[in-house]
C-alpha cells in the first residue's frame, strides 16, 4: 500500500534527491531566486520552508540541526543573519513559485523559485495604491470637457 508517501521522488534515490534539494537549498538562500522544473519547485519548497523557519529563532541548537541538512557555513550565515531577518514577522509562506513557460528540449514546465522578501518589484506593487477603477474612457472626459469651456465663455462675452 501507498498510504502516506505523498511525495515526489523525482526519479532518483533518496541519497540522491536529499543531494538535489540540499544544493538547490543552498542556491536559493545564497542568490534569492532560481529557475527550475517546477516538479523540483515543489519539492524544494516542501524542503527548504522548514529549515527557513528554524532560522527565525537563532539559538545554536537550530544552527546546527539546518547545517546538518545543508552542509554550507555560508548559506548558514546569510539564512540566520540576513534573510531571517526579513522573515521575522511572516508566519510562513516564505517562497514563491513564477510559472514561466516550458523548456526547450525536452519540454518540461520551467519556473522561478524565490523567497518572497526579496523581489523589489513585487513589493512595490503592494506598497503603492490602488488606482481607482473608472468606467468611462479617459479620451472621451478631456474630450467632453473641451468644448464646453468655449462655449461658457462665449455667452459671458457678450
Amino acid at each position: 500500500m501507498r498510504h502516506n508517501k505523498k511525495f515526489n521522488h523525482l526519479g532518483r534515490t533518496k541519497a540522491h534527491r536529499d543531494a538535489l534539494l540540499a544544493n538547490m537549498t543552498i542556491s536559493l538562500i545564497m542568490h534569492k531566486r532560481i529557475v527550475t522544473t517546477l516538479a523540483k519547485a515543489k519539492a524544494l519548497r516542501v524542503y527548504a520552508e522548514p529549515l527557513i523557519n528554524r532560522a527565525k529563532e537563532d539559538t545554536m541548537a537550530n544552527r546546527r540541526l539546518v547545517f546538518s541538512y545543508l552542509q554550507n557555513k555560508e548559506a548558514i550565515k546569510e539564512l540566520f543573519n540576513g534573510v531571517a531577518q526579513k522573515i521575522a514577522d511572516r508566519p510562513g509562506g516564505y517562497t514563491r513559485i513564477l510559472k514561466m513557460g516550458n523548456r526547450l528540449g525536452d519540454n518540461a514546465k520551467t519556473c522561478f523559485i524565490e523567497l518572497v522578501d526579496y523581489n523589489e518589484a513585487m513589493l512595490k506593487d503592494k506598497n503603492a495604491p490602488a488606482k481607482k477603477a473608472t468606467r468611462r474612457s479617459r479620451k472621451k472626459s478631456s474630450a467632453a470637457a473641451a468644448p464646453e469651456a468655449p462655449a461658457a465663455e462665449a455667452p459671458a462675452a457678450e
